[in-house]
């Protein structure tokens, strides 16, 4: 009899650790206080992945295979991973652990010392659902000066005949990106999300989650994630039908009081299991081809799962442990209180951070536009925001969140996952949203008290980064435009850039 652990992100019986699983087996989950709370994750992302957990369990029993499941109060729960494989080897007299790889460094290094700690073989098996293995992606980055997605993305559109005619990508483009940034329109009315009833399996967990973590943050109600494969398979259909046709076009617009968007919001049951990538891709390719999504569309979803998500996956695989460490510019700002209340005058960050903290989730472009812009241009320390990204969003695990964090949002790995920062002034966020027109700063105004934070928070950033930054070629424009600016524009930059600073740290609101 084998022992297969199945992690609360590995909820698919397609999983490596299940290829060949008999009856006899003993399949082990385990909710575990290490896991809930070795950062304080949102009180929505901790009930999903329980719920999710849980209804994959009666899923098992009722194919007929043998599962013990370790629920959070239950009084003998170790709170540990080797702690309850321990455990069950002892009650059920296992002769193999077999459990595949996990998606995060320190528990993959903690696994791998399972062979010396127990008393049978241990089996870690590759994690075959992601569709590029970390052996490819280290032989694809093997002697490149620069690793770029982009190229990486075109490898894989040829690898899986992704989007392809016989001379090349259908459309004549690999890349869409330009039609994809159209402003939001007044009166867009915006599908909503898709949402699930809550069953007596996820009120429990609920009840659960609110005894057990009362000082996490964010919103626990209302809950309407899917918990399951078939609810997350519906999930996936009404974004198809309902959504897809205009991702492309407003995927980069921001509306307030609209936090879905045009959006897939499928990106959690990726990551934990319940849809499987290859599949969602397919769908989005046929929906092209059946002329219900246009090629702008399907080609900016699919390069999300293809392109981005296998990519930030290979540089966490292929850098880590060393790239958790990287600063490079030596931010060192505490993460500012507001990021926990959305308590400020700043409309964008209010409007981003409330939505957050209800539901877990905010679209690519708020997190990297708005709540990364402001962490880069005020200097905020990595660890911090890294820390922050891992625990608020329900699709976050640290392969996915340190390089989308690190690399993308805060460039603090100096340029290994993207060619220049993303910094932006308020102009960006007013082209891109309607934030700016309720907010106590205007993003025409560039300097003094009325003015937008972003504006001169945008050219400080460069100017104390001058050093690090003014050779990268993509940067040439900017610091030009800085170099034209007079002494005393110069110095109202400075000012303002410190006062704002000094209040923000004081925890004044700003």
């Amino acid at each position: 009899m084998k022992l297969r652990l199945i992690l609360g992100d590995q909820l698919s019986l397609s999983i490596s650790s299940l290829s060949d699983v008999s009856k006899d087996d003993l399949i082990l989950m385990c909710e575990l206080r290490q896991e809930a709370t070795y950062v304080k994750h949102h009180k929505k992302k901790i009930a999903f992945v329980f719920s999710a957990m849980r209804h994959f369990a009666r899923d098992l029993r009722a194919q007929g295979f043998n599962v013990r499941y370790v629920a959070y109060d239950d009084p003998d729960n170790s709170g540990s991973f080797l702690g309850e494989v321990e455990t069950a080897l002892d009650l059920h007299g296992c002769d193999e652990v077999v459990l595949t790889k996990p998606g995060e460094h320190r528990l993959l290094t903690a696994f791998q010392d399972w062979p010396d700690a127990l008393s049978v073989p241990v089996a870690l098996r590759e994690d075959d659902r992601f569709l590029c293995t970390t052996e490819d992606f280290a032989q694809w980055a093997d002697g490149r000066k620069q690793l770029r997605m982009e190229y990486f993305y075109r490898e894989m559109r040829r690898k899986y005949a992704i989007l392809m005619d016989v001379d090349g990508p259908v459309g004549g483009k690999w890349n869409y990106d330009s039609e994809n940034r159209k402003k939001p329109e007044k009166g867009l009315d915006v599908p909503d999300t898709y949402r699930a009833v809550p069953d007596e399996i996820t009120r429990e967990v609920m009840a659960l989650v609110e005894a057990q973590f009362p000082d996490h943050f964010g919103d626990l109600s209302p809950f309407h994630f899917a918990v399951t494969r078939e609810q997350a398979l519906a999930a996936l259909d009404e974004f198809i039908a309902r959504r897809l046709r205009f991702f492309g076009d407003y995927q980069d617009a921001m509306i307030e009081g609209e936090p879905w968007m045009y959006h897939s919001h499928i990106g959690l049951y990726m990551n934990c299991g319940l849809l499987n990538p290859l599949e969602c891709i397919e769908r989005a390719e046929a929906a092209f081809h059946d002329g219900a999504a246009p090629l702008n569309a399907v080609e900016g979803f699919i390069r999300q799962i293809l392109g981005w998500r296998e990519f930030v996956r290979g540089i966490y695989w292929l850098k880590m442990p060393d790239y958790k460490e990287n600063n490079f510019f030596d931010a060192q700002r505490p993460l500012p209180s507001l990021y926990w209340t959305g308590d400020t005058q700043m409309n964008c960050m209010r409007q981003c951070v409330t939505e957050t903290k209800q539901n877990a989730y905010a679209h690519h472009i708020q997190r990297l536009m708005v709540l990364g812009n402001f962490a880069l241009l005020a200097g905020l320390d990595p660890d911090e925001v890294n820390e922050w990204y891992l625990l608020v969003y329900a699709d976050a695990y640290e392969w996915v969140e340190l390089p989308n964090v690190s690399g993308m949002i805060l460039f603090a790995d100096g340029g290994v996952l993207a060619s220049k920062p993303y910094a932006a002034s308020g102009s960006y966020i007013n082209k891109m949203s309607d934030y700016c027109g309720s907010c106590a700063y205007k993003p025409t105004v560039k300097n003094g008290p009325k003015a937008c934070p972003f504006n001169y928070l945008y050219w400080d950033f460069l100017a104390r980064n001058d050093g690090k930054l003014r050779s990268n070629p993509r940067m040439g424009f900017m610091f030009n435009s800085l170099d034209r600016m007079n002494d005393e524009k110069r110095q109202a930059i400075h000012d303002d850039s410190r006062r704002f600073l000094k209040a923000m740290q004081a925890d004044e609101k700003v």
